[in-house]
């Protein structure tokens, strides 16, 4: 494949990209038409978009009623916005279209060498697969588990939790088919196969074909009483991790900092501050370094929970220039079939995970038969030219909608949205997006709101970026951002788009003013749209 030359390329072109909206008919209204200021928004909406918060900033709309192509609001269509994370709803759109929504991650290990009754003389090889979860959040019914601030967020967001399935499920899981499959003992090693795909620089997170807790360790600090270390429990416990908290236990109403650090390798972690005695349990993580090293050692300890030794050191680095050119003529003496595809496009969409958005590229490169994740934008291309979108109405440069040449229009989020409407997967793909005030980054939008207009009727992907002005000394908003679908009444929906881009707030809570600002107009255009019908 081209991948390399492609990964030069975009990088050349997102250092000088100047991209214009294009001017053809779209699928469900007029793409390319002039602007209407105000468009006949109501007077609370306007109220909202002329706060003092919005002096320097543009917004943009786009609504449609789905059923009908009518166009009910249009500020700016077909301008370009910074998406936030609404960039997933192209990403995971492009992988759900080149997966399906039904598709499963099997990931084999592969017995190596010769087989003497319950002995293995050889290696084992878990050829990984790129599934985001391997049974670490698979609920007993099937489904994929969430909370609605992930923990892949808890260094940066307060209120991060964890969901209560074990991590190392998967390889649990594994570990009992091999001995099922009468192994005891390995007389070789154990190894990671990661050749599925490799990564690149503008992927950040960077998806590996092993991941095991989002290559995360959880860090969960919990207060005791004053002047008393805090109590400090950790995930997944794997050689040769090791974690010591100083962490203090302060005052009731006393300061909450707590700070995370690691050795190089990513092995010895340190959690240090203070904890107030009346907070809740407080999560952090430590990235793990060498996911494949990681992966190898957890499964060699999974191995001997269930009954089989294997004779290799259980650390160390992952032997990985052992591995054959092919499998051809080994044994698979285990597999891990994950969920479908539609349980994860759920976590990514209801949580906003960054990794899984980005995993989806490499997911699209190998299903085009490439080994470069570069290669993987031709997915989102071939999905959007065979649902009839103009391709160059998008921007992107990554799955999570975190690089700076990532961008969108209005009305080309409403076009993905209404091409979903289209297909057998219609309830599947909208009820994988958050629910205003019930659910996911929507969960909390009605907090203290008893009226909240639109809970549980607005289906939303959300979006943020959001940086430190040092010139005012004050946050600058770059996007925050809002699409999904509006309950209109009698079983329709409208399809909306909404942005602001420039915005200015003080501090965070003046910023979560403005996260609150979009999910009250959505909701106020949800009930115009079910008083229209």
């Amino acid at each position: 494949m081209r991948s390399r030359a492609i990964a030069r390329g975009l990088r050349a072109v997102a250092a000088v990209v100047t991209a214009t909206a294009a001017t053809v008919m779209s699928a469900v209204g007029p793409a390319g038409a002039a602007p209407v200021q105000d468009a006949g928004l109501s007077p609370d909406i306007l109220a909202i978009m002329n706060k003092p918060a919005y002096e320097h900033a543009q917004w943009g709309l786009l609504e449609i009623d789905d059923t009908t192509g009518e166009v009910i609001h249009s500020r700016y269509p077909d301008q370009f916005f910074i998406p936030g994370s609404t960039a997933k709803l192209v990403s995971v759109s492009g992988t759900w279209h080149t997966l399906g929504g039904d598709h499963r991650f099997t990931t084999p290990v592969q017995a190596l060498g010769t087989r003497s009754g319950p002995v293995l003389d050889g290696s084992l090889v878990l050829v990984a697969q790129g599934d985001l979860t391997m049974g670490g959040r698979t609920k007993p019914d099937g489904t994929v588990d969430f909370t609605p601030i992930d923990h892949t967020y808890a260094n940066d967001i307060p209120g991060a939790t964890l969901t209560p399935e074990d991590p190392l499920a998967g390889l649990d899981g594994i570990a009992g088919q091999v001995r099922a499959a009468g192994i005891t003992e390995v007389r070789g090693d154990v190894a990671i196969d990661p050749r599925l795909f490799t990564s690149f620089s503008e992927l950040d997170p960077s998806p590996t074909p092993l991941i095991i807790n989002d290559n995360l360790i959880d860090l969960l600090t919990t207060p005791t009483t004053p002047g008393q270390p805090a109590e400090l429990s950790w995930r997944p416990q794997v050689a040769p991790y090791r974690v010591e908290s100083t962490v203090r236990t302060v005052a009731a109403g006393g300061t909450t900092d707590l700070v995370v650090t690691a050795s190089p390798d990513g092995t010895r972690i340190t959690v240090s501050g203070t904890i107030a005695a009346d907070a809740q349990p407080t999560l952090r993580v430590s990235h793990i370094q060498d996911p494949n090293a990681f992966g190898r050692t957890a499964l060699i300890e999974a191995l001997a929970r269930a009954g089989v030794t294997v004779t290799a050191p259980p650390t160390g680095p992952n032997p990985v220039g052992d591995l054959p050119p092919s499998y051809d003529g080994t044994d698979r003496v285990a597999a891990y079939v994950s969920p479908v595809y539609e349980q994860y496009a759920r976590l990514i969409l209801k949580v906003s995970h960054n990794l899984g958005a980005n995993l989806g590229i490499c997911l699209m490169a190998v299903a085009a038969g490439s080994h470069e994740c570069a290669d993987g934008f031709g997915g989102i291309t071939a999905f959007l030219r065979q649902a009839g979108i103009d391709p160059t109405k998008v921007q992107l440069l990554d799955g999570r909608g975190g690089n700076p040449v990532d961008r969108v229009t209005p009305d080309v989020e409403n076009e993905i949205l209404h091409y979903w409407q289209g297909t057998p997967e219609a309830d599947r793909f909208r009820e994988a997006l958050p629910i205003l005030g019930v659910d996911g980054s929507l969960a909390f939008a009605c907090a203290g709101c008893p009226t909240c207009p639109g809970r549980g009727k607005v289906w939303a992907k959300p979006g943020s970026v959001v940086g430190f002005d040092a010139v005012n000394q004050r946050l600058a908003v770059g996007a925050e951002t809002l699409g999904g679908y509006l309950a209109a009444g009698h079983g329709r929906l409208h399809t909306f788009y909404l942005a602001v881009n420039g915005a200015s707030t003080q501090d965070i809570d003046t910023f979560l003013d403005v996260v609150n600002d979009l999910n009250r107009i959505a909701g106020l255009l949800q009930e115009q749209a079910e008083a229209r019908h």
